[in-house]
């Protein structure tokens, strides 16, 4: 059942496309989780700040899933992206948009999301920042494993192979095949040790393999950024 959320709150846009003749329909995260609202006179001053990495303070009215934009205000200054920590930013997003259950309140990983985007708007290493957020948001939402004991509860050895069983964790294996896990990268991501030797990648890996499930098998738009010249 839908809730009635706080009269204003923090709020980031995720996402807006035109609606009706001059509206728009919104998803914002804000700390009560993901919302989707119809803003009015989208091309008014409002939808000048009805765009993604800018911290706001948004007034949301009714109890339906659908939300109507009361009152919208800039609430600092905005994240400036470029680059490849702009097409970062819109990864994050995507994956909010695409994972994160309407009206599910997650405060903590509201508070991530904005200290990430300020990491990347001051051009800190992005392979971390994402595999960062990446964990957190997986295991906020329930689909968190751990990274130093296997899934009968003994410990990652480090010249163990492993391979993830999604939704329970990791299992050790002693034959050969694809997609196998380092006991030694695993430990590493444990302490987010990103200076071990192949560490970062295996993270990567990890991290897709964690979260293609949930993603239904529809690719990632966003990801599609990086892979242009």
């Amino acid at each position: 059942m839908s809730t009635q959320p706080p009269p204003s709150q923090p709020a980031y846009v995720l996402h807006s496309r035109a609606y009706r003749e001059s509206s728009a329909l919104v998803d914002f995260i804000t700390p009560q989780g993901r919302l989707r609202a119809v803003l009015r006179s989208a091309r008014g001053k409002a939808g000048t700040l009805a765009r993604p990495f800018v911290p706001l303070e948004v007034e949301f009215r009714g109890r339906g899933e659908l939300k109507n934009v009361g009152r919208m205000e800039s609430a600092g200054v905005s994240t400036w992206l470029n680059g490849e920590a702009l097409f970062s930013g819109l990864y994050l997003n995507e994956l909010l948009i695409r994972l994160l259950p309407a009206e599910d309140p997650h405060p903590a990983l509201f508070d991530h999301y904005a200290a990430t985007l300020l990491a990347l708007a001051e051009g800190r290493p992005l392979e971390p920042l994402l595999r960062a957020f990446e964990w957190r948001l997986l295991d906020d939402l329930g689909y968190g494993f751990s990274l130093d004991q296997d899934i009968h509860g003994e410990p990652v050895a480090a010249d163990g192979l492993y391979r993830l069983q999604v939704d329970a964790g990791l299992e050790r294996v002693y034959l050969l095949q694809p997609g196998l896990f380092q006991g030694t990268e695993l430990l590493a991501m444990a302490q987010a040790d990103w200076t071990a030797a192949g560490a970062l990648a295996a993270a990567k890996r990890l991290m897709r393999q964690a979260l293609a499930v949930h993603l239904g098998g529809k690719p990632l738009v966003s990801r599609e950024l990086f892979r242009k010249p």
